[in-house]
C-alpha cells in the first residue's frame, strides 16, 4: 500500500522508523527487533539508509521482510549524494524488484570525505535530482521527503528552504516528514508557514521518544532540535535514573502525540531505534485513542 493513501484515510495512526545493521554480525538481532516492531501494526514503517550507503542492502533486507512477512507497508530509504547515476538507478531498480512501493528520497548526510569534494563534480548534489531519477523510472512510486521546522541546517534562511520544499514537491514529493521536533508549537507554525508557500501534501511530525540522556547531545546534533524548557528539566531530573528516564521520555512522547491528534495532524512518525519496548510503551498509552488493531 502506498503511504499516501495511508495519509488520505485521515485515521489517527502512527508510524515507526528503523534502521539497518552496520555490519553484518548485527543483521539478526535488528532484524529481530524489526520484526517485534512491525508485530505491532503500525500504519507504515521506515528503514533508514547507512551514512555513504554502506548499509544499503540491509535497508532493502528488512523492508522486503516487514512488507512480505508481516504485511507492513515499507517506506525505504534512498540516499545519492555518496553514489553515481549508475548506482543509485540499479538501487531504484532493485527497490523495484522487490516490490517497494514507497522510497524516502534523501540527499544524505556529507561524509568526511565528501567535505573535501567539490560537490560539483558529484552526480548529485541536492535531493530533487534523485526524486526526478524516481518519477522518470519505471515504477511507480509513492515518494517522501525530509523537512526541518526549524530550517535546514545548510540554508540561509526559512523562507529559502520553505522554497526548496515547494521545489521537491512540484517535482512530485507525495508527502513530507519532519527531523524530530519536541516542541509542537514550532511544528505548527512550521505546517502554517509552508501552506503560505502553496504546498498542500501531508506533513508528518517525528518524534523521537529521549529515553536515555545521552541521546540528547545526539538528537540536536543530528536536527539541531530546540528543546523546551520543561523537557530539558524533565532529563536534568530523571537522566541519571535509567527506568524512571525510559518511563518519562516515553511519556513526554505520548503526551506530544495526543497534542497533535488533538490538533488534526492524524499520523505521527516516531523515530524508535529499534527499541520495540519504546514503541510498545506509546502504543500502550494510546490504546484507546488508536484502536484495538494497534499492538496486537
Amino acid at each position: 500500500m502506498k503511504i499516501i493513501d495511508i495519509l488520505n484515510k485521515r485515521n489517527m495512526s502512527l508510524s515507526f522508523e528503523v534502521f539497518p545493521p552496520k555490519k553484518e554480525s548485527g543483521f539478526e538481532s535488528i532484524k529481530t527487533a524489526t520484526e517485534k516492531i512491525a508485530s505491532y501494526n503500525p500504519a507504515f514503517m521506515s528503514v533508514t539508509y547507512g551514512a555513504g550507503g554502506g548499509t544499503s542492502q540491509y535497508t532493502l533486507d528488512i523492508a522486503k521482510n516487514i512488507l512480505e512477512n508481516y504485511h507492513v507497508p515499507t517506506l525505504a530509504h534512498l540516499t545519492c549524494v555518496s553514489s553515481d547515476k549508475k548506482t543509485v538507478l540499479e538501487k531504484i531498480e532493485a527497490m523495484k524488484n522487490a516490490g517497494i512501493e514507497n522510497v524516502m528520497a534523501l540527499r544524505g548526510d556529507l561524509t568526511p570525505e565528501l567535505n573535501d569534494t567539490d560537490l560539483s563534480t558529484r552526480d548529485y548534489q541536492y535531493a530533487i535530482q534523485l526524486i526526478r531519477d524516481l518519477k522518470e523510472s519505471n515504477a511507480d512510486f509513492c515518494i517522501g521527503a525530509a523537512c526541518y521546522p526549524e530550517i535546514h541546517p545548510e540554508s540561509k534562511n526559512q523562507k529559502e528552504d520553505l522554497l526548496h520544499l515547494k521545489e521537491k514537491v512540484d517535482a512530485g514529493v507525495h508527502f513530507l516528514t519532519t527531523q524530530m521536533v519536541f516542541d509542537n508549537n514550532l511544528f505548527f507554525s512550521f505546517l502554517y508557514k509552508l501552506r503560505e508557500t502553496g504546498v498542500t501534501v501531508p506533513v508528518i511530525p517525528g518524534i523521537m521518544p529521549i529515553t536515555n540522556a545521552n541521546q540528547v547531545e545526539r538528537a540536536i546534533k543530528l536536527s539541531g532540535s530546540f528543546m523546551p524548557h520543561r523537557f530539558v528539566s524533565l532529563v536534568d531530573y530523571f537522566g541519571s535514573d535509567p527506568d524512571a528516564m525510559k518511563q518519562a521520555g516515553i511519556a513526554y512522547a505520548t503526551d506530544q502525540i495526543i497534542d497533535l491528534y488533538a490538533n488534526g495532524i492524524t499520523n505521527v512518525h516516531v523515530y524508535s531505534m529499534n527499541k520495540p519496548d519504546v514503541a510498545k510503551g506509546i502504543i500502550d498509552n494510546l490504546s484507546s485513542i488508536l484502536g484495538k488493531d494497534f499492538g496486537r
